[in-house]
C-alpha cells in the first residue's frame, strides 16, 4: 500500500514492480466535485476537502456512455460509469517522493462519446516504470452531459454548456498543477496527450484561454484543432437531441431531471441516424465557438499566437481511414461504388467534386507509387480529411512560435484482418504505453509489434515531456517542424526522417475550402464526413 497526503485529503493506493521497477498507482482520485442533478451541463465546482484516508486502490467511474462498437454489450456495463463520480483520475508514479519529476497528463479518445481512464491499452504503469515520468489519466463529461448546447433554451450560467467536457479536462490540470507535486511530479513541468478526440481536445485546448500556463507541452496524436461547430450547429443538434428525448425547446428544462440513461438512449438514436449519412464515425458532439471559453476557432487562436510557448508534437497514422472503410455497414444510401463516395466526401470542399475526383486519384497514385483502387481512395480522402491535412494545417500555423514543433507519421502496418487495417487508427496507443503484448491491444498488434519501437516511441514521448525534444536510443536524430522542409520522423520498424511525406496530397487539399480550417465546411458537411 501507498499513502499520499494532498491539500483535499489523504489518499490510500498500491504498489507493483513492473519493468523491473517500483511503481505506485492511484485511480478514481476525485478531481472536481459533482456534475450531477442541477449541476448538470455546468462548469465543473472544487472538489472539498475530506477527512481520513480516501481508498484509490480500484478504477474510478468512467463518465456515463453506451458501449462502443468494440465493446460487447454486457448487463454490468451501466455499473461502470456514474454521473456524479465520473471526474476522477488515474495516477501512475515511480515514486511520491516529491522528486520533480515530468508529468504526462493523458486524455483519452473516443469521438467524445465513449472511452475513460481506465483502458488498458493506456495503462500508465509501464510508462511511468522505464521512463521515470508521473503518469496522469483523466475522465470527463461525454456527449450531450458534456457537449450539448443550451444557452438559448436555459439562458444564463449555461453559456458553456457544450464546452463543460473541456472545461473539466482544465479542472483536472488545475488540480494536478496543485496536488501532482505530492505524487512525485514537477507541476511546472506538465505535458498533455491524447489520441483521436483526446488529442483533437489538446488541439482546442491550445486555442482556449482557460488552459494559459497549464501545461508546457502537448503531444497530439491523430488529432485536429479544428473540431467544433458553430452556435448555429450545436443548437441544431439540440433540437434534435431533445426531440429523442420526447421534449420540445419549451420543456427543456426537464433535461435534469431524465436518467442518464434516458439520455443515452436519445444519444444512441442521434449517433444511428447520421451513420448513414457519414462515411467516417459519426460525431454530432462538439464543442461550441462563440462561447466564453472558446471565443474564437483553436486554429485562429494558435495562428495569433496564442500558447504559442507551448512545445508541440504532432502526428498521424498512415491508414486513419481504413477503420471506416473496412468496417462500417452499407447502407441503401451509399453510392455503390468507393470512388462514387470519395466524390462525396469531395463535395464538402471542391465545387467541382467530379472534377476534382481525377486530382486527387492522380496526388495518391504519386505518394503510393501505384495507382489506387476504389477502397485505398477512400480510405485515404477520409484519413486527409479527418486527420492528415488538419495536422499539416496546425503544423503550418505553428511557425514563428517560440516553443518546438516536431512531426510523425507512424506506419506500421497492422496484420488485423488480414492486413487491410495497414497503420490504422489508435495502432500507435500501445507503442507509446509499452502495452504491445496486452489483450486488448493484441487486436491490432497481433502479438508481432516490433518492441524496439515501442521502446523507441515511449522513450521519445517522455524526452519530450522532460526536456521538449522526442529523443530515444536507437532513434534517428528528430529534427524540428519548419516550412519548407516539413520534415517528418517515420514511425515504423527501422525509424527514419521523410522530408513533407505525402506532399501531392497535401498540395491538392491546399485548393479546397479546408484549406482556411474547419470555418469554410458548413456544419452539413461536417456531419457527412464526422471526424
Amino acid at each position: 500500500m501507498s499513502l499520499v497526503s494532498t491539500p483535499l485529503g489523504s489518499v490510500r493506493g498500491t504498489r507493483q514492480i513492473l519493468e523491473g521497477r517500483p511503481v505506485h498507482s492511484f485511480t478514481g482520485v476525485p478531481y472536481a466535485g459533482s456534475p450531477a442533478g442541477q449541476r448538470r451541463f455546468l462548469p465543473p465546482v472544487p472538489l472539498r476537502p475530506w477527512e481520513g484516508v480516501r481508498d484509490c486502490t480500484a478504477p474510478g467511474a468512467m463518465a456515463p456512455q453506451n458501449p462502443d462498437d468494440f465493446t460487447p454489450p454486457s448487463a454490468g456495463f451501466a455499473t461502470l460509469w456514474d454521473e456524479a463520480a465520473c471526474l476522477n483520475l488515474n495516477i501512475w508514479t515511480p515514486a511520491p517522493d516529491g522528486a520533480g519529476r515530468p508529468v504526462m497528463v493523458w486524455i483519452h479518445g473516443g469521438a467524445y462519446v465513449t472511452g475513460s481512464n481506465n483502458g488498458s491499452m493506456h495503462n500508465g504503469g509501464p510508462l511511468a516504470a522505464e521512463t521515470d515520468v508521473v503518469v496522469v489519466a483523466i475522465n470527463y463529461r461525454l456527449g450531450a452531459l458534456g457537449f450539448l448546447h443550451l444557452p438559448q433554451l436555459l439562458g444564463p450560467g449555461f453559456e458553456d454548456s457544450s464546452n463543460a467536457g473541456l472545461l473539466d479536462q482544465v479542472a483536472a490540470l488545475r488540480w494536478v498543477a496543485g496536488n501532482i507535486a505530492a505524487f512525485g511530479g514537477d507541476p511546472a513541468n506538465v505535458t498533455v496527450f491524447g489520441e483521436s478526440a483526446g488529442a483533437a481536445a489538446i488541439g482546442t485546448l491550445l486555442g482556449m484561454p482557460a488552459s494559459d500556463g497549464l501545461f508546457r507541452r502537448a503531444i497530439m496524436q491523430s488529432g485536429t484543432a479544428e473540431r467544433f461547430r458553430t452556435p448555429a450547429g450545436s443548437a441544431e443538434v439540440t433540437r434534435d437531441f431533445l426531440r429523442l428525448c420526447g421534449l420540445d425547446e419549451a420543456r427543456a428544462a426537464e433535461l435534469f431531471t431524465l436518467p442518464a440513461a434516458r439520455l443515452l438512449a436519445a444519444q444512441k438514436a442521434l449517433i444511428d441516424a447520421a451513420a448513414p449519412h457519414s462515411f467516417g464515425v459519426p460525431l454530432p458532439f462538439q464543442p461550441t465557438v462563440g462561447t466564453p471559453a472558446l471565443p474564437e476557432p483553436p486554429l485562429d487562436a494558435v495562428r495569433n499566437g496564442h500558447n504559442s510557448s507551448v512545445d508541440l508534437l504532432v502526428g498521424t497514422n498512415l491508414n486513419e481511414g481504413s477503420f471506416a472503410v473496412e468496417m462500417r455497414p452499407d447502407y441503401p444510401s451509399d453510392p455503390p461504388r468507393y470512388e462514387d463516395r470519395v466524390e462525396v466526401v469531395l463535395g464538402g470542399y471542391f465545387p467541382d467534386p467530379a472534377g476534382a475526383l481525377p486530382s486527387f486519384a492522380a496526388a495518391l497514385a504519386d505518394s503510393l507509387g501505384k495507382d489506387p483502387d476504389g477502397r485505398e481512395q477512400l480510405e485515404a480522402c477520409l484519413a486527409d480529411v479527418q486527420y492528415r491535412q488538419p495536422s499539416n494545417r496546425l503544423l503550418d500555423a505553428r511557425q514563428g512560435s517560440a516553443g518546438s514543433t516536431f512531426s510523425y507519421l507512424f506506419t506500421w502496418p497492422s496484420p488485423a484482418l488480414g492486413g487491410k487495417l495497414g497503420a490504422c487508427h489508435a495502432l500507435e496507443i500501445p507503442f507509446v504505453f509499452r502495452q504491445t503484448g496486452n489483450r486488448e491491444a493484441r487486436f491490432l498488434t497481433g502479438g508481432t509489434a516490433p518492441k524496439d519501437l515501442s521502446g523507441m516511441m515511449s522513450r521519445a514521448w517522455a524526452a519530450f515531456a522532460r526536456a521538449g525534444a522526442p529523443e530515444a536510443p536507437g532513434m534517428p536524430e528528430w529534427p524540428r517542424y519548419s516550412v519548407p522542409e516539413r520534415h517528418t520522423m517515420i514511425l515504423d520498424g527501422k525509424p527514419g526522417v521523410d522530408a513533407d511525406p505525402r506532399a501531392s496530397l497535401r498540395e491538392f487539399w491546399l485548393g479546397s475550402a479546408a484549406r482556411e480550417g474547419v470555418q469554410g465546411v458548413p456544419d452539413a458537411v461536417q456531419r457527412r464526413i464526422a471526424q
